[in-house]
């Protein structure tokens, strides 16, 4: 007997900002180093990826500023901010480096979510919008919702 395993491929936690506040470019998946009590926090998303952001140091991808709060089960003195390495292929720390380095973008966590038992992280790079792309997305969105709406009216109407 084959006992099938809940497969849960919804976003624990999304960092929506980035979308917003970056023009996103190449997506990559990558794991997260993480301890024990980490994961279980994980679980329950007490994860805030907002202020988060990528550096490379020696050839290795690390997330700085990602916050997890400890659960109550947590009985030692933990740091919430630390830095976690990242499990990337050399392939894709390279494109990641020539991105940051050569070309100015940003590398910024975009969600994190499970992946056969693995709790994994998109990243992205991304090259920061202006004050007036950030108005003009929010205008296209509008328009966007109007568009729908009279086309749902007309519809209606027919």
């Amino acid at each position: 007997m084959v006992q099938d395993k809940k497969i849960n491929n919804k976003p624990i936690i999304e960092n929506r900002q980035a979308r917003f506040n970056y023009e996103l470019g190449e997506n990559f998946e990558a794991g997260i180093s993480l301890l024990g009590w980490e994961v279980k926090s994980i679980r329950v998303s007490k994860v805030d990826i907002k202020d988060s952001y990528i550096v490379m140091r020696k050839g290795e991808a690390w997330l700085i500023g990602m916050s997890i709060s400890p659960s109550n089960q947590v009985t030692h003195s933990v740091d919430p901010l630390r830095t976690r390495k990242l499990l990337l292929t050399k392939s894709e720390l390279s494109k990641i480096f020539k991105g940051t380095q050569e070309k100015g973008l940003t590398c910024l966590p975009l969600k994190i979510f499970w992946k056969d038992n693995l709790i994994k992280i998109k990243i992205g790079l991304g090259k920061g919008k202006s004050k007036f792309d950030k108005r003009e997305s929010i205008r296209q969105r509008e328009w966007k919702k109007e568009k729908a709406k009279t086309s749902k009216l007309n519809r209606n109407f027919s």
